[in-house]
């Protein structure tokens, strides 16, 4: 018999240390091997921008478990039937999308807790108890599952607060892409009035008690975001540094 696996990124994240994350949406458990490795903190690994189901997210995460990174996924929507099934194959940490009222927070929290304190199911040998083989599961799986939840939009910014405060929300993540189009900056997160938006939000959030986290695509901005105040940053898409770096190959050949 085995124990139950504890949450490595829980732990930094209410202890507030920074973490830097890498974002996965290609479907390789080779990919996700090899970036497990190069030695960020976390990986997300999205279910609801890419092509990767809940199937072949199993064996991404069994690949991604030889490194450093802690695996968080992100299901397609706010649901407690993608999230319990997330959570069964070993899924801790999750981030659930486009939350715009504390009632939807709420939900998603719920989603993950097993009765009395939520409504997640109970399945007796998955992944997350070690296949049966940690009895101590059911007893501290709520305690180390971590609830991420993102804001997308003017309306969930205008309740921020509210959102952050829900017990059982650890961090606050914000979605520059979604955050633009919805201020009237479609394709342009970079836009004064949306950079000054995810400022202000990650004051707002720290002021609630929660980590705030957001993705961006290049070290500059990362490093802007980190100085602002956020805790956990995913600083580049797998698929980008894919092709930014064939590209910049090319360019160097072609002269």
């Amino acid at each position: 018999m085995t124990g139950a696996p504890k949450n490595a990124f829980k732990a930094k994240l209410l202890a507030g240390e920074l973490q830097w994350g890498l974002w996965s949406t290609l479907c390789s458990p080779v990919a996700a091997e090899a970036l497990s490795l190069t030695g960020y903190d976390w990986m997300l690994y999205d279910t609801e921008h890419s092509p990767v189901e809940i199937a072949s997210l199993q064996p991404l995460l069994q690949a991604g478990a030889v490194g450093t990174a802690s695996a968080v996924a992100r299901p397609a929507w706010n649901d407690k039937v993608l999230i319990k099934k997330i959570l069964d194959i070993g899924v801790q940490t999750v981030l659930v999308p486009f939350v715009e009222t504390p009632e939807e927070a709420a939900a998603a929290v719920a989603a993950t807790r097993y009765p009395p304190h939520g409504i997640r199911g109970v399945a007796g040998s998955t992944r997350a108890s070690r296949y049966g083989m940690a009895p101590d599961y059911l007893k501290t799986a709520n305690d180390q599952i971590c609830v991420l939840v993102q804001i997308e939009t003017g309306q969930a910014m205008s309740r921020l607060e509210e959102i952050a405060s829900v017990e059982g929300v650890d961090g606050v993540f914000i979605g520059p892409s979604d955050l633009s189009a919805s201020l009237g900056h479609l394709g342009a997160p970079g836009a004064e009035p949306v950079q000054q938006a995810i400022r202000t939000a990650a004051e707002r959030i720290t002021a609630a008690g929660k980590a705030p986290g957001i993705l961006t695509t290049n070290a500059a901005d990362a490093l802007r975001y980190r100085d602002w105040g956020y805790k956990f940053i995913a600083a580049g898409v797998d698929t980008g540094l894919l092709t930014g770096a064939a590209r910049g190959l090319l360019g160097q050949l072609q002269g």
